[in-house]
């Protein structure tokens, strides 16, 4: 029990913590290129994971699913962006959003490319087996996160892709959903699907395409 609690901590929770961290990370480089020093400033252009470490969202939560066998997701501290710091607010609010599910994306087919690599290798071992899962993990949590973080609601990275594209009078009606962003998380994940399986947003909505994009990521002898 002891050996494959350790097990899934060590092949899930690394990923995971590289996979938010580069997440966030991007955010914040994106929104410095583009006018918004906010992050830099406050030291978190960097890829120390302690800089982003959220101790709920980062380390509780997914030990938490590793330990019950549950998918595993979790969350970093945000990386402090300022639209109105940004050279064109709305646009470049939209480019801030997708920099970190495209991040997400360009780290999953990294990773697909090493599995390619190990498997055409074929080196044996329990060292291999350990990286093998690592990236094998690794390329699901990004691909989770890229999909799961483009749901078109706050606080997701989706609902600011949103807020950007609708007509300035909508944008500001929805930008007020911002507030309830915590509460509308803890609805579709928990709540709601509890008492309506049926509207369960991962499995319906998440589940489907990145089920689908990792297939057609991993090599052909693991898909």
């Amino acid at each position: 029990m002891t050996n494959n609690l350790l097990w899934n901590v060590a092949t899930w929770l690394i990923p995971l913590i590289i996979a938010i961290v580069f997440h966030e990370v991007s955010h914040g480089l994106v929104a410095n290129m583009l006018g918004d020093p906010t992050a830099r400033q406050r030291g978190r252009l960097t890829f120390n994971p302690f800089k982003h470490v959220d101790p709920v969202g980062t380390v509780l939560l997914p030990m938490i699913l590793a330990v019950s066998g549950a998918p595993i997701f979790g969350w970093a501290k945000p990386v402090p962006v300022v639209a109105g710091r940004l050279r064109n607010p709305r646009f470049h609010m939209v480019l801030v959003a997708l920099a970190g599910p495209g991040m997400n994306l360009l780290l999953a087919l990294v990773a697909a490319l090493l599995l390619s690599a190990l498997v055409a290798i074929g080196p044996a071992g329990l060292f291999w087996v350990f990286i093998g899962q690592n990236l094998l993990n690794f390329l699901a949590i990004n691909v989770f996160l890229a999909v799961f973080n483009l749901i078109p609601l706050p606080p997701f990275d989706g609902g600011h892709v949103v807020q950007g594209l609708l007509p300035l009078g909508l944008a500001k009606h929805y930008a007020k959903l911002q507030r309830f962003g915590l509460l509308l998380l803890i609805l579709l994940l928990l709540v709601i699907p509890q008492f309506f399986p049926s509207a369960n947003i991962v499995e319906r909505l998440v589940g489907p395409p990145a089920h689908w994009i990792t297939r057609a990521l991993l090599p052909n002898s693991l898909s």
